[in-house]
């Protein structure tokens, strides 16, 4: 068996059961599908089984995108493409009402959730995403005001995803083993976002600015983003706070008037 890399955050899923699993949280028959980093095709067996319009695989790998090429050489309806997910010009080449699936590297996970909240064109192509993460990235990508997990990931994913389902996944179902557990889940994107934010970069970078400082009084860092006139205008507003103190829809609120200076 071909060892996997490190430097890839390799975990290749091997559990049956599993694949089974995360497949059936969508209708694959006659989908357009996008896999992000396929690794030996454990994934993209089961996806190919059920049918789809089409099929794009996404690898970095250079050995593990010659690999694919040949096993999936007489596939017509799948192309893949040796690349960086994190520089691939992905919304030119989404077809409408795609699914999304990732077995994510645990090392950019988060950087590949952020992407595709911040396409450019909303609502986007895709119209379903089913991720696996590392649990405890999982945790505060769904973390939800008033708990420990509740964060700047959980504020943006909020902002433009539904979180629709979640199961955990034991590190005993990949090769090689990790060694932290896992939890898929399943996204569908919101069809309009309130309040009406005009650049999903700029709640990005409040939040950024904010939860620089997670512990801290919101008072100092407030003042990188709005002199004293505008912080007038933020109803409710306790300067005493802590970023975690804030519910999502205050973030939204503080960039709309960020937007308008």
């Amino acid at each position: 068996m071909r060892y996997a890399k490190k430097s890839l955050g390799q975990n290749f899923l091997i559990d049956a059961n599993i694949i089974k699993k995360i497949i059936n949280l969508a209708t694959v028959f006659d989908k357009n599908i996008l896999e992000i980093g396929p690794g030996k095709g454990a994934l993209t067996n089961e996806i190919l089984k059920n049918k789809p319009k089409s099929l794009i695989l996404i690898e970095k790998d250079a050995l593990i995108y010659k690999e694919l090429k040949l096993k999936f050489i007489n596939h017509k309806n799948v192309e893949i493409y040796n690349a960086d997910f994190l520089k691939f010009n992905i919304e030119k080449k989404l077809k409408k009402n795609t699914i999304i699936f990732g077995n994510l590297p645990y090392n950019i996970s988060s950087q590949i959730l952020v992407k595709i909240i911040k396409f450019k064109a909303w609502p986007p192509k895709y119209n379903s995403v089913i991720f696996m993460f590392q649990k405890e990235m999982a945790e505060r990508i769904i973390g939800t005001y008033k708990t420990s997990k509740y964060g700047r990931l959980s504020i943006l994913t909020n902002y433009r995803l539904n979180i629709l389902e979640k199961f955990n996944v034991s590190s005993n179902c990949f090769f090689p083993k990790p060694k932290v557990d896992s939890s898929v889940l399943h996204f569908k994107p919101k069809e309009k976002n309130l309040p009406n934010i005009k650049n999903i970069e700029n709640l990005e970078k409040i939040t950024n600015i904010f939860f620089s400082n997670k512990r801290k009084m919101i008072n100092k860092n407030i003042k990188k983003i709005f002199n004293n006139n505008k912080l007038n205008l933020i109803k409710g507003l306790n300067l005493k706070s802590r970023p975690s103190d804030l519910k999502p829809e205050k973030y939204y609120e503080i960039t709309e008037l960020f937007e308008r200076m």
